[in-house]
């Protein structure tokens, strides 16, 4: 196991300026218009796919599981008895499996296995812990299909991260079979917003704020009836204890990157297998280059080479 990030090259690729820009664009759209509503503000989020290559030899199918909707990526030759449940980003409010149906394709197919994404409730309307019982509820409807609990990897980016976690610690409370594996990308777990990196990286994010992930906490959190060291909420102060396999990344430029190593180290003092990669330069949830910039498909290859391992 290993809590020291594997850090990847310093310098950038023009490809990977991409999402830099569009998060840039997001955060002038938001600055700069006043009575924002959530309708809008989702739909802005649902541009996520754009950065994203459609990869090649995958279709897609809507279903139900266990009650939730979501998008299935079926990369052609898969192994259908493997499956990624993949609970996506977006500050628990906005994002959808179809703004990361792309992402989650690309993961499966270099995996080899399928990906289901979740729809799962949103806040505000719907607060913690609406999203985590749908992961559950997802979870299990899975192993009812006949699939393995083990051959489940709960898969997830920023509050799709914090998710794959909880969904995970969910189960363990209830004393059901985990999943096999974990993996988190650029997760967001931290509801005190207390990491060091909101501040010595809010000038190279050009995304995420003080401002911006509070009003994201308020939703999820019910405007503080929800206790922000509520453990499903914000696994920083869970007993990570009997996790499996953990795989972390991160971009170095990102404002949240100490959520990825704090969980990194808890994950690793709790004894669990751990591997946390940190790539320099690269923003929050730098996968979303998949298929049109290098640092995105060698991260790709390097969880396909984790998830074999």
């Amino acid at each position: 196991m290993t809590a020291a990030p594997s850090v990847r090259p310093t310098s950038t690729s023009p490809e990977s300026d991409a999402l830099r820009a569009l998060y840039a664009d997001w955060a002038d759209i938001i600055a700069t218009t006043p009575g924002l509503t959530m309708r809008l503000f989702r739909s802005i989020f649902d541009e996520w796919h754009q950065p994203t290559r459609e990869p090649e030899d995958v279709t897609y199918r809507e279903d139900t599981v266990g009650g939730v909707p979501g998008i299935w990526a079926l990369p052609a030759g898969a192994d259908t008895s493997q499956v990624l449940l993949y609970t996506h980003g977006g500050g628990f409010a906005v994002g959808s499996a179809a703004s990361h149906r792309k992402l989650a394709g690309h993961v499966a197919k270099a995996l080899g296995v399928t990906t289901f994404v979740l729809d799962y409730r949103r806040a505000p309307e719907h607060p913690h812990p609406a999203q985590v019982e749908d992961g559950v509820a997802a979870f299990t409807a899975l192993t009812e299909r006949g699939i393995a609990p083990a051959d489940i990897t709960t898969i997830g980016d920023s509050a799709g991260g914090n998710l794959a976690v909880a969904i995970a610690l969910a189960l363990r409370e209830q004393g059901r079979p985990l999943p096999g594996r974990v993996i988190v990308f650029s997760p967001w777990l931290d509801m005190e917003n207390s990491g060091e990196t909101l501040v010595t990286n809010a000038a190279t994010d050009a995304l995420i704020t003080v401002p911006l992930l509070e009003g994201m906490i308020a939703g999820v959190l019910a405007g503080g009836a929800v206790p922000a060291t509520t453990p499903l909420a914000n696994p920083l102060h869970a007993d990570l204890t009997g996790l499996p396999r953990l795989y972390v990344n991160a971009g170095g430029a990102e404002a949240l990157l100490d959520n990825a190593t704090r969980l990194a180290e808890r994950a690793q003092a709790a004894g669990v297998d751990v591997t946390l990669t940190v790539a320099e330069g690269m923003q929050h949830v730098y996968p979303f280059l998949a298929g049109n910039a290098p640092e995105a498909d060698a991260e790709v290859a390097a969880v396909a080479a984790w998830y074999r391992g």
